[in-house]
Order: C-alpha cells, then structure tokens, then sequence
C-alpha cells in the first residue's frame, strides 16, 4: 500500500501544526512551489545531498514506520478476504478458510454450502447457507449478526444457524440488540442441535454434533452423505415384487451415513479418545485444531488452555482413520516455515495426507 503527502518547497505556517517532527523541508524535493508525491515505497530512494540531512533522514523513518505498519495491516485484510475460491482440495472437497489462533476461524465447504464458526464473517462465507457454531468464543461467534444482516442486504434467503442447545437463549438475546440498536431486520433461522442429535440438510446430506472439551460448553460436527441400500431379505425378489412392496408402504431399504467430514472447532485432543466419536476420526476429511507446534509449551499447558498439542495427535495418530487431515488454528507465534515443520512430524506417522491451513501467517523471510 502506498501513502502520498503532498510537500512543499516553502516554510509552513509556524501556526499549523505539521505532521512532521521538523518545521521546514529543503528545495531539493521539488521546484519552487510545486508539490511532490512522497510515498513509502520510494521515501528511501534520495539524492546523497539529502541523505547527508539529518532532518530528511528523520523524515524518512518516521514515514517508513507508518508505511510498514500500514502494510502489515493491508497483509492481514488480505488474508482474511482469504477465503480463496480455489481453497484445499481434499477428500474430493474445496476447502476454504482462514484460521488463527486467538484473532479468527471459519472454515468453509461450498459443496455443503456450509461455514464451521463466523469468524469476522469472511466475504465468501456470506453466500453459505448453513453456519455451525461449535462455541461462544469471539474468535468463532463475533462476525456472526454481521453475516445475517449482509445475507439480508443482498436479498438472500434466511440462513439457518446451529448452536450447541446452551447457548441458544444468549444467541437470540444478542441479535435482539442489534434489532433494536440498528432498527433493522434480522432473519434466520436458529436451530439448537444437541450431541447425538440429526438433522438433514438436504435429502442426501444429515450433520451431527459430536462432544468436545473446551473451557467453555462446545461442540463439532461431522456432516454425512446419505445412501438407501435394500435390505438383505428383499435382495432375491424381483422389481416388480419390490415395487409392490414399496408401494405398500413397507420400508425396503436401510440408511447407510458415510462421515464425510468432520470439524473439532476448538478442544482439547480428549476427543479423540472418546469412542462416541469414531465418526469424527474416520471421516474421509478431519478438521482439527493443533493450536500449539512445538517443545515451547507442553502438553499440559495446552490441555489447561482447552486446546490441542500437536504432540497429542502424534500420540494418537493410531486412532485416525481420515483420508485427508486439515491442521487449523495455530497460533499466531508461529510462521508458515513452523507449520509446515512441524506437520512433517505428524505426517509421518499416518497415512493420511496432512495439509495445514496457514491462510493470514506471515512467512520468516517476508
């Protein structure tokens, strides 16, 4: 990003403050008069008789420290716009997302036309129909009224919104706020889905909330597609007789649910332990978290915090039965170089492919 400051050749104003520590530039900058166009990209590039001005030096660190941090927060917009289209494909899906310990995630699937958590409400993840919340935290819950009003603004359809059952009186309190604060509308549909409860998404497709230990109540979910399979003493009959029998109005086929993904939101590695939730570990793409990498924080600090230790999964990577392993939510100490080490640990010790999702992480060399 550029910064352009008009400066001119004659002394200012003793009355005007000046942006400047300084009260007067040379005429070298420009001819009499005329304005020149300074900008953080070509401040450092002078004439020697400039560089040789203490004042002019001043004057150029001064603006290179607004221009870097005004960079570095263009960077981070950028990334959060993140949510590319082409995303991660993985397990036959694109995969989209921005998630960062702390600051934001929401992790999107436009197959299922779906978001895990709001985040600040990434552009991309307006167009989703269905949001699920796995907790409170602002982190994955606070662009959330921001989404329904913008889905409003563009005259989309109202989404529907699942929260774990405990906080979905807070949910209703809070868009009640916003309803009366900007004396708008705000529609949707809100649906509290409790832990082994199953709700269909369309007529191939059901979700179901599995249990996970944060420090406060949360949840993920595991979406499934869905298959009829005839049962086994109706295989010998003929179509017509099958036909007949449907029509009759008994049930000829079972449900067959394959988990097709799975999303931990934030948890502690318990959940892997916990045989309820096999679903989650074999389904074809894992999503979780791995919020700390390395030998700086232990296990234990991690548990205590209600997050997962990348060593955890190591641990138990014999319990894994994904084809495809989405790493999420590190923390922001770490740099893309840390990541992607570190998951060299864990990829060795499964057969699933490892990706980390390192959207808005800055590389060691930039």
């Amino acid at each position: 990003m550029q910064i352009s400051l008009p400066l001119f050749s004659s002394p200012p104003n003793p009355k005007t403050p000046s942006l400047f520590p300084f009260q007067q530039l040379p005429n070298i900058f420009h001819g009499k008069g005329k304005p020149a166009t300074l900008t953080t990209r070509n401040f450092h590039f002078f004439h020697p008789k400039i560089e040789s001005n203490p004042f002019i030096v001043k004057a150029s660190s001064f603006l290179s420290g607004i221009g870097l941090a005004i960079e570095e927060e263009e960077d981070y917009r950028k990334a959060r716009a993140a949510v590319i289209r082409k995303g991660i494909e993985l397990g036959g899906y694109a995969i989209e997302g921005l998630s960062i310990g702390g600051q934001e995630t929401c992790i999107i699937i436009p197959e299922f036309k779906c978001a895990f958590d709001i985040g600040r409400c990434p552009t991309r993840a307006i167009h989703q129909n269905f949001v699920f919340i796995t907790h409170a935290h602002l982190d994955h819950i606070g662009g959330l009224p921001m989404y329904v009003a913008t889905r409003g603004l563009y005259s989309l359809k109202p989404p529907t919104i699942f929260v774990p059952p405990c906080i979905k009186e807070d949910v209703e309190k809070l868009f009640d706020i916003h309803r009366a604060m900007g004396q708008v509308e705000l529609n949707f549909d809100l649906v509290a889905l409790d832990v082994g409860e199953t709700y269909e998404l369309r007529n191939d497709v059901v979700v179901r909330p599995f249990r996970t230990q944060h420090v406060i109540p949360s949840q993920g979910y595991v979406i499934y597609s869905v298959r009829k399979k005839l049962k086994k003493q109706y295989i010998h009959l003929k179509g017509k007789q099958i036909e007949k029998l449907k029509k009759s109005g008994v049930q000829i086929t079972d449900m067959i649910l394959s988990p097709e993904v799975a999303f931990t939101g934030d948890t502690t590695a318990e959940y892997m332990l916990d045989p309820r939730n096999a679903d989650a570990l074999r389904a074809k793409v894992l999503i979780t978290e791995a919020t700390f990498l390395d030998e700086n924080f232990t296990t234990e600090h991690a548990r205590q915090r209600g997050h997962t230790h990348l060593f955890e999964i190591i641990e138990n990577a014999k319990w894994i039965r994904s084809k495809a392993i989405l790493l999420t939510h590190f923390s922001s100490r770490y740099s893309v170089e840390d990541i992607r080490e570190a998951v060299l640990k864990l990829q060795s010790k499964v057969s699933a492919k490892v990706v980390p999702l390192t959207e808005g992480f800055k590389s060691m060399y930039s």
